[in-house]
């Protein structure tokens, strides 16, 4: 298969719920979307982009989400996804620590027993999120916009942890020397971590693309093609293929074995 195939890959992106289907058919990209509450990832759900996939959230940093928070609805919304995104811990959110973690825990929990691609928040919190990870292991787990030195990233590769890299995080050499190419992959944490982008729209990863493949000495193409291999191992794992849109099942189906 050719590379040029294969669209742009972005594993979190946030993309307001009501966007007509026809404008995020024109990104041209595979977009992993994220949801910061139960009731927005109810909205998304509904939802049937060929290209993007939308996940179920509750983000660590607002309050509204935790209160929102229901075990239940939370595992049967993951039955018509194979996104969990975005969950974590925030060390700079005014919601104490306390109740972050016992959400976190909720959330794993059920992820232990039902895995999906798990979109992780870490900010100001990168040892909790590992320690939570380790308490409760569970395949899947992918660390967005990771930030952290270079012992806690070593032992978020030995938890089997993946790593999404938007702009940002490419300009941190000392984290790219840190994670293998096995556990790469491409975001733009839209509309927050690609304003270096032109356009700054979800999907395009052309600069993480560009970096990657400056530091490791390949072409932007052989990144592209790693990382939807990374994918493809990830949906592997979690065995969740039949969540995902006959499009993108067919990009995975071409990639060479």
């Amino acid at each position: 298969m050719r590379t040029s195939a294969l669209p742009p890959l972005d594993m979190h992106a946030h993309i307001d719920t009501s966007v007509p289907a026809h404008d995020l058919a024109g990104l041209g990209a595979v977009v992993f979307a994220a949801t910061r509450s139960l009731t927005e990832a109810a909205q998304a759900v509904q939802r049937h982009d060929e290209r993007i996939i939308w996940g179920v959230g509750i983000h660590p940093g607002l309050a509204r989400s935790h209160t929102g928070f229901d075990h239940d609805t939370f595992t049967q919304l993951i039955d018509r996804t194979p996104l969990v995104s975005e969950i974590g811990l925030d060390g700079k959110s005014r919601v104490p620590m306390d109740r972050q973690q016992a959400t976190l825990r909720r959330v794993l929990a059920v992820l232990a027993r039902t895995p999906r691609i798990a979109s992780i928040h870490s900010y100001a919190a990168c040892a909790q999120v590992l320690d939570e990870l380790e308490r409760s292991p569970a395949p899947g787990m992918v660390l967005h916009w990771w930030l952290g030195e270079p012992a806690l990233t070593a032992r978020a590769v030995g938890l089997g942890c993946y790593f999404s890299l938007n702009a940002s995080a490419t300009r941190k050499t000392t984290l790219l020397e840190a994670i293998p190419l096995d556990r790469v992959l491409t975001e733009t944490d839209h509309p927050f971590g690609d304003r270096s982008s032109r356009p700054p729209l979800p999907g395009n990863v052309a600069l993480v693309e560009q970096a990657l493949a400056r530091h490791h000495q390949m072409t932007p193409e052989d990144i592209r093609r790693i990382v939807w291999r990374n994918l493809a191992t990830l949906v592997r794992d979690t065995r969740c293929a039949a969540q995902l849109s006959r499009r993108v099942r067919s990009h995975l189906a071409s990639l060479p074995s």
